[in-house]
C-alpha cells in the first residue's frame, strides 16, 4: 500500500494468527505486531448465551496473550472470536467430513447468525469487549454440492464449516450486516474504538 488510510500512533498487538484479521489491519495501513499463545478452545457452558460465550472466548484468548507478553504495559492488544449460531445452537468447527455435512445441511436454505466478539486490552489494563452480529442466509444446495465443497478441504477448520471469504462464498445468498464481521473482524467498530483511544488516526498525507 502506497498511501495508508490510517496512521498508527501507539503500539498495537494483534492477539490472533488469523490471516484475514491481519489482512484487514494491513490494508488500512495500521502498523501492528502479531503475538499468539497456544491454549484450549473455550467451550460454552450450559445455556450460555451465544453473545456472552463469544465475548468470553475473545477476552480469555486476548488476556492469555497479554499476560505472556513483555509488552503488556505498553501496547494495545486486540483479539477476536467468531462463532456461527443457528437458532440458539453454537456451531463450532467440524470434527470430520460427516460433521461438516451435517452442519452445512442444516445451514443450507436457512438464515443463521455470525457473531464476532472483539476484546481490546489497553496498556493500563482496562478492557473493552463487544460483539457484532450479522445475519447470513444460505441458498438451498443439494447434498452432492455440499459434499463437493467439503472435498475442497476449506470447511475443515471453519466455524459452521464454511468460509464466506473463500470458496464457500457460493453458498451465501444474502447477508444483513457487516461483511468483515462474518470474515472475522468487525472493522468499523474496531476503528472507532482505536481512534477514540488515541491508537490510530486517519492519515492526512
Amino acid at each position: 500500500m502506497n498511501t495508508p488510510v490510517y496512521t498508527t500512533l501507539k503500539p498495537i498487538i494483534l492477539a490472533s494468527g488469523s490471516p484475514r484479521r491481519k489482512q484487514f489491519l494491513s490494508e488500512l495501513g495500521i502498523t501492528f505486531t502479531v503475538e499468539t499463545h497456544p491454549g484450549e478452545e473455550p467451550l460454552p457452558t450450559h445455556d450460555e448465551n451465544p453473545v456472552d460465550f463469544a465475548c468470553r472466548c475473545a477476552l480469555t484468548k486476548t488476556m492469555t496473550v497479554c499476560a505472556a507478553s513483555e509488552h503488556f504495559s505498553s501496547a494495545c492488544f486486540i483479539g477476536a472470536d467468531t462463532i456461527v449460531v443457528l437458532g440458539n445452537e453454537i456451531m463450532g468447527k467440524p470434527a470430520d467430513d460427516a460433521h461438516a455435512l451435517d452442519m452445512l445441511s442444516r445451514l443450507s436454505g436457512n438464515t443463521h447468525k455470525v457473531i464476532t466478539a472483539t476484546a481490546i486490552i489497553y496498556p493500563d489494563g482496562a478492557t473493552d469487549t463487544y460483539a457484532v452480529e450479522t445475519a447470513v442466509t444460505m441458498k438451498k444446495y443439494s447434498e452432492t454440492a455440499l459434499k463437493a465443497y467439503i472435498r475442497s478441504g476449506e470447511p475443515a477448520d471453519k466455524a459452521g464449516a464454511y468460509a464466506i471469504q473463500g470458496v464457500g462464498s457460493f453458498l451465501v445468498e444474502q447477508i444483513c450486516g457487516s461483511w468483515s464481521n462474518v470474515v472475522g473482524l468487525p472493522v468499523t467498530e474496531l476503528l472507532e474504538k482505536l481512534e477514540t483511544a488515541g491508537f490510530v488516526t486517519p492519515s492526512t498525507s
